[in-house]
């Protein structure tokens, strides 16, 4: 592996070193994190079974009281449930029911006592139709891959998890778009569409788990926004049941369709709270072959900066991926995850830069990201670097960025926040944070530096109300204050339900809730979530 450094004399020669790397094919090999979920700390179980107080560590503590119009499960309702799934598809087994009451980090407990596991949009609408009538509470639920709670009971809702809904459609390979149901798994629909020569716009760490129905109803991020856009943007159409069991049919496969209101756009990050997604009309890009990977050091914040800027400007088409870790970050990865190698082992340094690029023409791409590189050492924007010159080095780098999330797992406690910000003012945040906390934890910054996503992290021994209290309310003030959103990826869920007029006004909010209450007027899907508690009984 070749390194190149900002000093006079490599500075002269970068160019014949670069011209030596070797180029390599990206095949989309899979990079799962599913060992992320095997190896999670056990942390201290918060929620308990039927209490009126929700304690959740990850926010400040709320009062969530039952919604006393919610009917309780009786043995007549589960007679219902086998007659119309079958008994293998009708979950009531204590160790099952545990895992699925559970949040993957182990912040958020239900006490709910059935899992229900639909195989059809049929079986979905005649759940919901039922549920609505009796006034079940539901939580739909897929990969249960969420960070603030949105897919998991507060008390004792019924489970609805989708799985089993598992059917590739259609793929049209003229038009590039993919029709799947939403148990699919992202990393098993990568997979399909590697096959086919393309690519899903989506991927996140957590693919070898998460489901796409889950990834619409949440609006997820994931790494290569920055060049696919989001959801919003790649979704052509969905199909998703109403709470009354009324099927809405919006799986389009039209680019341009202005017929009305585009309603597919309230599923699309709502979190199962207006319906549950069935199906998903998906939009997918041609696999490009040439791809290239460089794990770059920053002496400081706005060099990372400076260096969005050039690559933007420089890389334009081709650049697919800007991620950026602190050195705290990269200590935890490094210490908490075996077999993780620094790949700039000389020093640790203060910021790390993580960039690919795709494009089709491999010798005009390489020429590119050559040219960008040198101007960016020459210019003192770089202070260390390597280019990845195979799939092993290529994934290795990948490693790194989403170990992280495990690594903090490991490491012990931690408060998770997900947050947009103004690119300037992103890492000020993680400055002001570790003075306010001084001794008392460890603060970490990585996230999506191509499109303003901060993933600030709170790393401590143990969990502390103490710490809470200095985290929270400052961590939404703060953002509030320059005008960011205190959920860029993650979602609202349980977790900041209370916390959404920080990003969103008074009037906002209440048209939000004028739409849940159109269409579940009973409250019964995803109770307490995403809308401030006041409005969600």
């Amino acid at each position: 592996m070749e390194k190149w450094r900002a000093t006079t004399n490599l500075r002269r020669s970068l160019k014949s070193i670069l011209n030596r790397q070797l180029k390599f094919r990206y095949l989309n090999e899979k990079r799962s994190c599913q060992s992320s979920f095997n190896l999670i700390r056990d942390c201290k179980s918060l929620g308990q079974v039927n209490a009126i107080q929700h304690r959740c560590f990850s926010s400040a503590s709320t009062l969530v009281q039952r919604n006393p119009s919610f009917s309780t499960l009786n043995s007549d309702d589960i007679s219902y449930f086998k007659g119309l799934l079958g008994e293998k598809s009708v979950i009531q087994d204590e160790d099952r029911l545990e895992t699925v009451n559970t949040d993957w980090m182990h912040k958020y407990k239900g006490s709910s006592k059935l899992l229900l596991l639909p195989r059809s949009t049929e079986e979905v609408a005649q759940i919901l139709r039922y549920c609505n009538s009796r006034c079940l509470a539901v939580v739909p639920q897929g990969g249960n891959t969420g960070l603030v709670g949105g897919s998991v009971p507060v008390f004792d809702e019924v489970i609805v998890n989708v799985s089993s809904m598992t059917n590739i459609i259609s793929f049209d390979k003229v038009s590039g778009i993919l029709v799947c149901e939403a148990g699919c798994i992202l990393e098993n629909l990568i997979s399909f569409l590697d096959n086919q020569g393309f690519i899903m716009p989506l991927d996140l760490g957590a693919k070898g788990s998460c489901q796409i129905g889950g990834n619409v109803s949440t609006n997820a991020g994931g790494l290569r926004l920055v060049r696919y856009g989001s959801l919003h943007g790649n979704v052509l159409g969905l199909e998703a049941v109403l709470a009354n069991g009324d099927v809405l049919d919006m799986l389009g496969t039209l680019r341009k369709d202005n017929t009305g209101y585009d309603l597919k756009h309230l599923f699309i990050g709502s979190e199962g709270s207006l319906g549950i997604v069935t199906k998903v009309s998906i939009l997918t890009p041609p696999k490009l072959s040439s791809v290239n990977i460089a794990f770059l050091a920053c002496n400081d914040y706005s060099s990372c900066q400076k260096l969005l800027m050039e690559a933007k400007r420089k890389l334009g088409e081709i650049l697919s991926a800007f991620e950026f870790l602190d050195t705290e970050a990269m200590n935890l990865v490094l210490h908490q995850l075996d077999g993780v190698r620094n790949p700039l082992p000389a020093s640790m340094h203060n910021f790390y830069i993580l960039i690919e690029t795709t494009g089709s023409d491999e010798s005009y791409n390489r020429e590119k990201l050559e040219a960008f590189l040198l101007s960016s050492m020459e210019g003192g924007l770089i202070s260390d670097g390597v280019l990845a010159q195979d799939i092993n080095q290529a994934s290795s780098f990948w490693r790194i960025r989403e170990g992280v999330p495990e690594a903090l797992m490991k490491a012990g406690a931690v408060y998770k926040y997900d947050l947009s910000l103004p690119v300037e003012k992103m890492y000020d945040l993680v400055d002001d944070m570790r003075i306010r906390l001084g001794d008392l934890a460890t603060v970490v910054g990585y996230g999506h530096l191509g499109d303003g996503n901060l993933h600030l992290n709170v790393s401590a021994p143990e969990y502390d109300d103490k710490i809470l209290e200095q985290i929270e309310p400052y961590v939404y003030e703060w953002t509030s204050k320059h005008r960011g959103s205190i959920s860029a990826e993650h979602g609202l869920g349980l977790m900041k339900a209370n916390k959404i007029y920080y990003s969103k006004s008074t009037e906002t909010v209440q048209t939000m809730a004028s739409i849940k209450k159109l269409l579940d007027p009973n409250g019964i899907l995803n109770p307490y979530k995403v809308l401030p508690h006041s409005l969600n009984s």
